[in-house]
């Protein structure tokens, strides 16, 4: 169970976050359901700005889920090839697309459970979708900068980002959970590196028990 001074310190962290990010949102770029769903899967191993790159073309051409359950394997593959693990992602893309018509009407289901069915699509991807698409707070995304941050600012030990998800969600209010996502992904980005974080400029060094120690 947690201490006052835990609790306090929790609070003060979600506090200056939203005060200091206000303009945290989803990076990658989508206007529905099944684009964003799309542009999550392709995000693995990948970055934000590529998928951003590759979709602006991709949306165009694909623009419904028969879309893609119609291409063939090596067509989709060379769309999305800059994405890295083209072949991979091109498989779970068409096999989502073939499972969202075959079971849930060509829509983009709005439960983990069943979107969890989906290939490709793990609880991250999930989280993504739910909480950006349908402002849905099933869980925590956990992403590398998420639990990286996660681990610097003792909000989790977990040793795999389905551990740090479930301490995300004991602490973190639940209708923060999507915003406190992106917040933490900012905060990352922009300051909380991986390999030299810019504990100086800080605002949350007074509160960090990793502040000065990376």
């Amino acid at each position: 169970m947690m201490s006052d001074v835990e609790k306090h310190r929790i609070r003060e962290i979600t506090r200056r976050l939203k005060e200091a990010h206000p303009d945290a949102a989803i990076a990658l770029r989508y206007s529905n359901p099944l684009e964003i769903l799309v542009a999550t899967i392709l995000s693995a191993q990948c970055t934000d700005e590529r998928v951003n790159l590759v979709t602006e073309a991709l949306f165009k051409k694909y623009r419904s889920v028969g879309d893609y359950a119609r291409v063939s394997q090596e067509e989709l593959e060379e769309d999305i090839r800059s994405t890295g693990f083209f072949r991979n992602k091109a498989k779970n893309i068409r096999g989502a697309a073939a499972l969202l018509l075959s079971e849930f009407k060509g829509e983009v289901p709005r439960s983990m459970e069943e979107l969890i069915r989906l290939p490709g699509v793990a609880r991250k991807t999930a989280n993504v979708v739910l909480g950006n698409a349908f402002g849905l707070a099933e869980g925590v995304v956990v992403d590398t900068h998420i639990f990286r941050l996660s681990h610097r600012l003792g909000l989790s030990q977990g040793k795999t980002p389905e551990k740090v998800e479930e301490d995300l969600m004991r602490i973190i209010p639940r209708e923060s959970w999507i915003l406190f996502g992106h917040q933490l992904i900012f905060h990352g980005r922009r300051i909380c590196h991986a390999r030299k974080p810019l504990c100086g400029e800080c605002f949350l060094s007074d509160i960090c028990p990793s502040a000065f120690k990376v």
